[in-house]
C-alpha cells in the first residue's frame, strides 16, 4: 500500500503501502548523480512516498534508433513494434500471422532458433543473438510456452537489460519483448574491487551505515556503445527501513551507472488462528478469527495445505517443525524499534510445542486509542497474534501465487527451492508492528503505511507492516495494526511478485504510470475473492478498508468497481503523475476485463473457486475471474523490460491470451481496453509519459463517431474549446477540440458505452456533460451549452485580493492555482471585477479547489511551502457589488452577500481529502446584478472538515486536531472561480 512503489526497474523494490492515492508528486525522472533526495519518513507527512522524489537514476544517456534494415524487416512482417533505448524491439507483436512458424517443438530450441533467424528485425549481431542463456521456460496452457533468455557479455551475464521473452504457440512465435543489446562483446575487465564498488554505491545512495546484501560482477549494456563491466551492489540501510538500492557501479571508472530504489512505497497438523480478511470493520473487539490447519481436523474451519508448500512451520533443512512463525516460505518477527537484520529465536512468535498457533487478541491498540504505554503491557499490543497472522497471510499468498506461476523457476521466495530451479535463501521476512515504538510521534516515521523490499532472486525480501494512527493534517486513520489487514498484506506481497517475475530475476519493474501499484491491488483483491473472504457489495473491491476506516475507497481515490478514470487521466491527482493514483486507471481497466471474463465464463461457486485457487482445477475449467488473473500472471513473464507503460502492459495481456487461450478473448480484451482509452491507437512515449496518446477504438467493435460542437448562449459554435473524457480536466489529455490551429480534430471515435465528458474553453469556463450513451455505429454530437464566463480574464475580468497568483482563479483552467498562505484562512478573499463595463446578471458560480502539483527546484527540493490537500477550500461565501456614485466596490461593507455555500461544498472526509472531492462544482446563487464579485473563504479542509477536528487518540505525544496540530489552518488554495448569467 505502500503502497510507495519504486519507480526504478532493475532490482528489488521496497514497496511502501501506498494507501490513499496520492499526496505530493511522485516524479519518474531519474535523479542526477549524488545522494538521493531525502523525503519524509515512511508513514508521516510523506504518506505513500508522495513527498519524496524518485531515488532512481540511470546515467546511460542516448538512445539507439532502429536501423533501416530493422524497419524494412518489420515491414515484411505482419507485426507492430515499439523500440527500446538499445535499438532493439521492446515489443514485437504479431497481428494476423506469426512472427515465425515451423520452429522445433522444444520451446527452448525454438526460441534460440528464432533469435538467430530474426537478427534483421531484432537488430542483433550474430554474437548478440548467440550469446544468450535460457533463464526459464514455462508452459502457458497446453500448447504455448514463454522462454526467457539473458545475454552473456564474455564471462559476464547482463545485470541491467539484456533480457528477452519469447512467447510461442505450437512452434509459432507470436510475441517478443526484449531489452537486448545489439552486440554482446566482452567488456573491458574490471580494475576496481568489489569492496571499492560497495563503498561507492553506499556513498552515491547516501547511506552512511550500509548492510551489503550481495555484490556480483555483471555487464551493463549501453545505448550505442559497448557494454561495461560493473558490480551489482545490493544494499540497504541499517537504520532506515525505507532505504534500499541495487546499484550498478562501473568496474573501471567507479561511476554509478544505474541506481534502482528497491523499496516500493501493504501435533503433526499445525493450526493458526487468523483473520482471513481483517478484524471486524466496525472496530469492535469481537474475536472473529478462524482456525486454519494444514490437513483436515475436527474444529478446523479451513484446510490450507496444498502442493505449493511444505507445512508452513517446517524447516526444510531438517524436515522438522520450528514451533513458531518460521518456515520455508516466510518468517514473521517483531520489529518495533528498527529494521533489524534477519534474526530468529525470540523475535518470532512465542513457541508452541503443540503447533497450535492460537494467541490472545484483545484489540488493545484500538481499545486504548494508540496509547504508547500499551507497548510492554501484559497484553503487549497483541504482538504474538500479529506475528502469527502476518506469517499465515504471507504463506497463503505464496501458495496462491504459486499455482498461478510464481514458482521456484520464476524466482519466487523460499528458503529452499527443493531442486526446482531458481535460488533459495530468500523467504519473505515479515516485520510485524515495524517501528511501532521508535517510529511514532513526533516523526510518525512508521505509521499509516507498509512497504516491501524485494532484492533480486536469492536475496531475502522484507516487508514492514506498520501501526495506524491519526496524524494532524496528514492522514486520519483509526488506531489499528496493519498486520491484520489482508488487503494491505496481499498488496505488499504483490510487489514482490511483480518485481521478481518481470524482466528476469534481477530486473524488477519500473512503472511510473502505476501498474505495479495497480497489480498489487488486483492480486490482493482477487486472492480474497477466490478464497471467499471478500466482503459483500462495494467493500469487496476496497483496498485498506480496515486500516483507513473507509468502506468504499479505502486507501485509493476510487473503489475499483466504480471508477470514472481512463488513460487520458494520467496525472489527474492533486499531486500530478503519481504511481498510486495513476495506477487506479489500470485497476479500473482490469476490473472491466475481469467482469467481462465473468460474463463469458461465469463466476463459479465457492467450491470451484477454491479448487481453482488451490491449483486443483486447470484454469481452462475455471470461472472468468480466475482466467483473467492467470493472464495477469502470464503477462508478467512476457515483459522483458523493466520500464513498462500501460500500453506495454496491455500488449503483454493480449499476447498472454494469444498464447494460453489461442486468442479466444481478444474481443473482450480489446473492447475493455478501448473503453478506458487504451485502444488500438493508444501510445506512450516511454514508461513515464505524463501525456500519453489515448485511443477509444477497437477492431472488435463498431465505434460511435462523436462530434464536439459546443454552443454559447446565442447558439454560436464556441471556438478553442477542448473535450475531455471522464471527470477531470487538469492535467488530462483532450480527445477533441474546436481550435482549427491544432492537430486535434473535433471528432473522436469511441467504442459503445456510457461516458462522462468535460468541456473547457477560454472565456467560457467548464461544462460537465452528464453520462452519455454511445451506440455502435451511430454518430453522436456533443453540443453542451457553454455560456460566457463573466469572471474570465479572457473576457476582460480583473482580479485582486489576498494571496498570490490571483489571476489563476479566473483563467478558465483547473490546472493553475491561487494560494493565500500564512494567515487565518477566514481572512482570505478575492475580488473579481467582472467582464464588461455594465452590471452583469449573475445566477451561478463554479468553483474548483483541485490543487496542482507542488513546485520543486531543479535539485528536487520544495520550491513552495506546505502544498497540502488540507489547505484546499471547503466553504465559501459570494458577495456582490455594483459601482455607482459613491460606491467603488473597494471594501466588503459595500458588498451584499448573495451566497453561503454548504459547509461541505467540497465534501472531503476521513482518511483525507481526495481528488474527486475537490474538482470543479457548480452552485446556484441568489440572482444578482453586479460589476464585482467577492469570494470570501470561510473554511478550508483543515478548519472545516469535521473528521479532521478534535482529539482522536490517546497518544500524549501528538495533537490530532488539524488546526491545532498542523499549520494548515493558515493556508488556503483554490484553482477556479467562474460566474455565469444562467
Amino acid at each position: 500500500m505502500h503502497l510507495n512503489s519504486r519507480v526504478g526497474g532493475v532490482g528489488a523494490a521496497l514497496v511502501t503501502l501506498s494507501l490513499a492515492a496520492a499526496l505530493a508528486p511522485f516524479t519518474s525522472s531519474a535523479s542526477s548523480a549524488g545522494s538521493p533526495p531525502a523525503g519524509p519518513p515512511g508513514g508521516g507527512a510523506g504518506f505513500q512516498g508522495e513527498d519524496s522524489a524518485s531515488r532512481d537514476k540511470d546515467v546511460r544517456d542516448g538512445r539507439a534508433a532502429p536501423t533501416a534494415r530493422q524497419r524494412s524487416a518489420l515491414d515484411d512482417l505482419d507485426a507492430t513494434a515499439r523500440w527500446n533505448k538499445l535499438g532493439t524491439p521492446a515489443v514485437l507483436m504479431a497481428t494476423d500471422t506469426p512472427l515465425a512458424s515451423g520452429l522445433p517443438a522444444d520451446p527452448e530450441t525454438a526460441a534460440l532458433e528464432f533469435l538467430a533467424g530474426s537478427r534483421d528485425v531484432l537488430g542483433l549481431t550474430a554474437r548478440g543473438a548467440e550469446s544468450v542463456e535460457v533463464l526459464v521456460s514455462r508452459p502457458m496452457g497446453e500448447d504455448a510456452d514463454v522462454v526467457i533468455v539473458r545475454q552473456q557479455f564474455g564471462d559476464l551475464a547482463a545485470g541491467v537489460d539484456g533480457i528477452a521473452a519469447v512467447g510461442m504457440r505450437n512452434g509459432s512465435v507470436l510475441y517478443v519483448s526484449s531489452s537486448l543489446a545489439r552486440d554482446a562483446a566482452a567488456p573491458a575487465p574490471a580494475t576496481l574491487t568489489a569492496a571499492d564498488a560497495q563503498g561507492l554505491a553506499a556513498r552515491d545512495a547516501g547511506i552512511a551505515d550500509p548492510v551489503v546484501l550481495g555484490t556480483t560482477e555483471v555487464a551493463v549494456p549501453v545505448p550505442g556503445a559497448a557494454a561495461r563491466a560493473a558490480f551489482q551492489v545490493v544494499l540497504r540501510s541499517e537504520d532506515d527501513e525505507t532505504a534500499g538500492f541495487a546499484s550498478y557501479v562501473d568496474a573501471r571508472s567507479g561511476e554509478v551507472l544505474v541506481r534502482e530504489d528497491l523499496v516500493d512505497h501493504d501435533a503433526d497438523n499445525p493450526e493458526w488462528e487468523v483473520f482471513p480478511s481483517s478484524p471486524p470493520v466496525d472496530y469492535s473487539s469481537r474475536d472473529t478469527r478462524v482456525t486454519w490447519c494444514w490437513t483436515p481436523l475436527t474444529g478446523c474451519e479451513e484446510t490450507v495445505g496444498t502442493s505449493a508448500s511444505l507445512p508452513w512451520d517446517v524447516d526444510p533443512t531438517t524436515n522438522q517443525p520450528t514451533f513458531t512463525t518460521l518456515g520455508n516460505n516466510a518468517i514473521a518477527v517483531e520489529n518495533r524499534n528498527s529494521n533489524n537484520s534477519r534474526t530468529v529465536g525470540t523475535e518470532t512468535a512465542t513457541p508452541s510445542p503443540t503447533r497450535d498457533y492460537a494467541y490472545p487478541w484483545t484489540n488493545q491498540w484500538y481499545e486504548e486509542g494508540c496509547d504508547p504505554a500499551t507497548f510492554g503491557s501484559p497484553q503487549n499490543v497483541d504482538l504474538d497474534a500479529a506475528r502469527a497472522n502476518l506469517f499465515a497471510m504471507h504463506n497463503r499468498m505464496h501458495d496462491w501465487s504459486y499455482h498461478l506461476g510464481f514458482v521456484e523457476s520464476t524466482w519466487n521466495m523460499q528458503k529452499d527451492n527443493l531442486g526446482r530451479g531458481g535460488l533459495g535463501g530468500d523467504y519473505e521476512q515479515g516485520n510485524a508492528q515495524a517501528g511501532a515504538v521508535s517510529g511514532g510521534p513526533p516523526t510518525f516515521a512508521a505509521r499509516n503505511n507498509a512497504n516491501q523490499f524485494t532484492p533480486p532472486d536469492g536475496q531475502a525480501p522484507i516487508t514492514n507492516m506498520y501501526m495506524w494512527q491519526p496524524i494532524a493534517g496528514s492522514f486520519y486513520a483509526p488506531c489499528v495494526d496493519g498486520d491484520y489487514d489482508m488487503s494491505v498484506i496481499g498488496h505488499e506481497y504483490g510487489h514482490a511478485i511483480t518485481n521478481r517475475m518481470i524482466a528476469g530475476p534481477s530486473g524488477g519493474v519500473s512503472s511510473p504510470q502505476g501498474m505495479s501499484e495497480s497489480w498489487s491491488d488486483q492480486l490482493a483483491m482477487e486472492y480474497l475473492h477466490e478464497h471467499g473472504y471478500a466482503a459483500p457489495g462495494l467493500q469487496a473491491f476496497t483496498i485498506g478498508q480496515y486500516t483507513t476506516g473507509d468502506a468504499v475507497a479505502g486507501i485509493r481515490n476510487y473503489n475499483m468497481s466504480r471508477s470514472p478514470l481512463n488513460y487520458t487521466d494520467i496525472g489527474y491527482d492533486v499531486t500530478g503523475p503519481q504511481v498510486h493514483a495513476d495506477g487506479e486507471i489500470w485497476t479500473a481497466t482490469n476490473f472491466d476485463i475481469r467482469q467481462a471474463f465473468i460474463a463469458r465464463y461465469g463466476a463459479g461457486d465457492a467450491a470451484l473457486n477454491k479448487s481453482c485457487a488451490n491449483g486443483q482445477t486447470p484454469v481452462s475449467g475455471c470461472p472468468g475471474n480466475r482466467r483473467w488473473m492467470q493472464l495477469v500472471f502470464d503477462s508478467f513473464l512476457l515483459m522483458a523490460n523493466s520500464q513498462v507503460s500501460q500500453v506495454d502492459s496491455r500488449n503483454a495481456m493480449l499476447a498472454a491470451d494469444l498464447l494460453r487461450f489461442n486468442g479466444a478473448n481478444q474481443d473482450i480484451l480489446w473492447n475493455a481496453f478501448a473503453a478506458r482509452g487504451l485502444g488500438e491507437g493508444a501510445t506512450s512515449a516511454g514508461n513515464a509519459d505524463p501525456d500519453p496518446t489515448p485511443s477509444f477504438r477497437s477492431a472488435y467493435a463498431s465505434e460511435s463517431a462523436v462530434t464536439f460542437a459546443p454552443r454559447d448562449e446565442r447558439g454560436r459554435l464556441v471556438r478553442g474549446a477542448q473535450l475531455y473524457v471522464g471527470h477531470y480536466q487538469a492535467r488530462a489529455v483532450p480527445v477533441a477540440d474546436t481550435d482549427p490551429t491544432t492537430a486535434l480534430p473535433d471528432r473522436v471515435e469511441m467504442v459503445p458505452g456510457n461516458y462522462e465528458f468535460v468541456a473547457r474553453a477560454p472565456g467560457h469556463g467548464h461544462a460537465r456533460i452528464p453520462l452519455t450513451a454511445l451506440s455502435a455505429g451511430r454518430a453522436k454530437t456533443l453540443a453542451p451549452r457553454m455560456d460566457t464566463n463573466l469572471a474570465s480574464v479572457t473576457n476582460g475580468a480583473a482580479v485582486e485580493g489576498t494571496g498570490t497568483d490571483l489571476v489563476n482563479l479566473v483563467d478558465d483552467e483547473e490546472g493553475t492555482q491561487w494560494a493565500a498562505l500564512g494567515a487565518p484562512v477566514a481572512q482570505q478573499h478575492v475580488v473579481v471585477d467582472l467582464a464588461g463595463t455594465k452590471r452583469q446578471d449573475v445566477r451561478r458560480v463554479q468553483v474548483s479547489t483541485h490543487l496542482r502539483p507542488a513546485r520543486t527546484n531543479p535539485d528536487g527540493t520544495p520550491a513552495e511551502p506546505s502544498q497540502s490537500r488540507y489547505s484546499a477550500l471547503r466553504q465559501f461565501e459570494v458577495w456582490s457589488c455594483s459601482i455607482a456614485r459613491g460606491v467603488d466596490c473597494d471594501e466588503q461593507d459595500e458588498f451584499t452577500r448573495v451566497f453561503l455555500s454548504p459547509e461541505d461544498a467540497f465534501p472531503a472526509t476521513a482518511p483525507r481529502p481526495r481528488a474527486p472531492d475537490l474538482v470543479i462544482r457548480s452552485f446556484d446563487i441568489r440572482r444578482t446584478k453586479a460589476t464585482h464579485l467577492w469570494l470570501q473563504v470561510v473554511t478550508n479542509q483543515c478548519t472545516g472538515g469535521p473528521e479532521y477536528a478534535g482529539e482522536q487518540d490517546q497518544d500524549p505525544r501528538a495533537v490530532t486536531d488539524c488546526s491545532a496540530g498542523s499549520d494548515q489552518d493558515l493556508n488556503v488554495r483554490a484553482t477556479e472561480f467562474q460566474a455565469f448569467g444562467r
